[in-house]
Parts: structure tokens; sequence; C-alpha cells
């Protein structure tokens, strides 16, 4: 446990409250079965983060109340409600104090249903409020933890950003490849118009041991892209995983989405596996990068599919936020709801 500054205490009449952040991603860079260092199969993904939407909450604990008189705004934020119940457990438990109930208030910005991570955001946040509440800021591996009993499978957005290969129906790393992925400009769009993917109705196809090691294959080459910056190897990989992807997803616009990449000279494409966000890789160190850029854009918006926003590994570029004001962050009195194109 790593013990974090306790806030002020609270004046006469005030309740304990906390906060807590979580961002989101832009899909995974890969996903598919691994092996773990016992030879185990595992279900594993690499994600690309993505600054700027995320979910933030804040939670106010009402000590002498029952554990579960917990609520959480807005009321459809089911699993973040499950993360708080177990979290104010582990925090009771951590801190000798009773358990007790409270409300959670959850601002989200992050879209839903394409793919990028939202219920785990809403989770981790929710976990990281209740234990600024108590005082604590807890372990990685606790959150995660918590946050695979609340949903079932996570990503891994309590890492903030490092590159693993991360088992998400366990909530454990399996590979950390190095300190930061190679820098990327990605041009964000949404195929299937953006509409939400429903994960549970895919087709479930059976792994076979040739399915394992080309996953390991990719594996090794993404690997060796993040220790040398190889961003074109990179790009490799998360266009085989993508195509693998298609197996599952079957999404109509993939082959106009590899054509546009080859035609701008990007290295790749990255798609959501359980989602319909998707990315144009390019190297920022590409000549005429902005010209590239706007090409593939124009093309995208040629083909049907809606282009978001462009941005770097690190920050926003070129056309900053994709139209930040059109649609008004979701919160606790807004109902989740898939935001209206471009707005991611």
């Amino acid at each position: 446990m790593i013990p974090a500054a306790r806030p002020a205490t609270p004046r006469a009449g005030e309740l304990p409250t906390g906060t807590g952040y979580a961002p989101c991603h832009h899909g995974e860079l890969l996903q598919g079965v691994f092996l773990d260092d016992d030879g185990r199969r595992c279900a594993g993904l690499v994600t690309l983060p993505m600054a700027g939407p995320g979910s933030t909450a804040a939670f106010t604990r009402r000590p002498g109340t029952a554990p579960e008189a917990l609520t959480v705004l807005p009321a459809d934020r089911t699993k973040a409600a499950r993360a708080a119940a177990l979290a104010v457990a582990e925090c009771a438990r951590r801190t000798g104090a009773p358990a007790c109930g409270g409300e959670v208030r959850l601002t989200c910005d992050v879209p839903v249903g394409l793919g990028m991570g939202s219920s785990t955001a809403d989770v981790i946040a929710t976990v990281r409020a209740v234990a600024d509440s108590y005082g604590l800021r807890l372990p990685v591996d606790t959150v995660a933890r918590l946050a695979v009993r609340a949903e079932l499978a996570c990503d891994p957005l309590m890492l903030d950003g490092r590159p693993v290969l991360f088992a998400q129906r366990e909530g454990r790393v399996l590979e950390v490849l190095g300190p930061a992925l190679p820098p990327l400009v990605v041009v964000g769009c949404a195929l299937g118009g953006g509409a939400p993917v429903d994960t549970l109705a895919l087709p479930v196809r059976e792994v076979g041991d040739g399915d394992v090691r080309a996953f390991e294959r990719l594996r090794t080459l993404l690997r060796r892209a993040v220790a040398t910056g190889d961003v074109h190897r990179l790009g490799e990989v998360a266009t085989a995983s993508a195509r693998r992807g298609q197996q599952a997803l079957g999404h109509p616009e993939f082959d106009a989405l590899t054509g546009i990449a080859r035609q701008a000279g990007a290295v790749g494409v990255q798609i959501a596996h359980s989602g319909a966000v998707a990315g144009v890789l390019f190297d920022p160190a590409a000549p005429e990068l902005r010209h590239r850029v706007r090409g593939c854009r124009g093309a995208l918006d040629a083909q049907g599919i809606p282009a978001t926003r462009t941005f770097t590994t690190t920050k926003e570029l070129l056309n900053g936020p994709a139209h930040r004001g059109v649609d008004r962050p979701a919160g606790p009195d807004t109902p989740r709801r898939p935001a209206r194109l471009p707005a991611l």
C-alpha cells in the first residue's frame, strides 16, 4: 500500500470527499491470446494511449451509513457502482475505518461503445476517488483487481499510458514492453458510422495453437519496435492485429481504411477490437506530414468514414481537439449516450 497525503480534516458539518481521474485510450495496437510466464494461454492487449477525454469521479463518504447505501450519478453507471462498493470495502479494511455508504458523481467525456475504455475509465476514476476519500492511494495492481471484479474485464488505464501487454480478464501485466511507445501521429476515425459495437453479439472463434504462435510473433515484433523506436514495425504489428480482428468485427470499410493508409504514406492502421474507433498511423518524421494528414482526412471523408481528432501519442496535433463544443460532456445529471461524431 502506498499511502497518500490525507485530505484536510473536514470542518464541522462537512463530509469527507475524494476525487479520482482516469484517461481513455484509442483502441488497441495489439490484441489476441498469448502465453504467460508459466506457458498458460491468456487473452491480452496493448492499448494506444490518447490524452484528452477521460472520466472524473467525486466520492462523498457518509460515515455511519450502511455500506450498501451507495449511489452513483448518473444512475446508469452500474459498473462504477460495483467498483465503489468494492473500493469502500478495500479501503475500510486497509484503514480500519468502518465501511459506509456515500455518493459518487461522475463526469465523463469518453464516447460510449466505440472501444475507448469508457467503462474502465469510470471504474478506475471511482476507485481512485473512494481511496482518496480515505486518504489512500491504492497500488495499481489493487486497482486492476478491483476493476476486473467490477466489470469482468478491464483496460490497463490504471497504468497511465505505459506500453504493456495486459491480461484484461485477469487484471495483470503479462509484459512491460518499454518506457514509452515510439512517437506516432494518429488520424482518428470511426467505422460503421460510429455505432456502438455489441461485443457480446460478436462471433466466438476458437483460438488454435497456430493463432497463439501468430500472436506471439506479433508480440515479439512489437517488443522490438518499442525497444528501437521503430514506428514502421509498430505500424505493421497494429495493421496485422487489426486485420485479424476483422474475423470477428467484419468492418465493411476496413479495406478502404488500409488503402487510404497506403496512399497517404502511413505506417499502418489500428482499431478498437471491441468498438468502432480506428486510427491511421503516421511517422511524425515523415516528409510533408501535414500534407499527408490533410490528404488522409480528405480521403476518409470521401469514403464516408468520419474523421475525428488528429493527435500524437503525447499531445493534440494540427487540428487540436476535434470540435470540442459539439457535445456537452456527460455530467452527473446527464445520461451517458454515444457522442455525435466527430466529438471524440
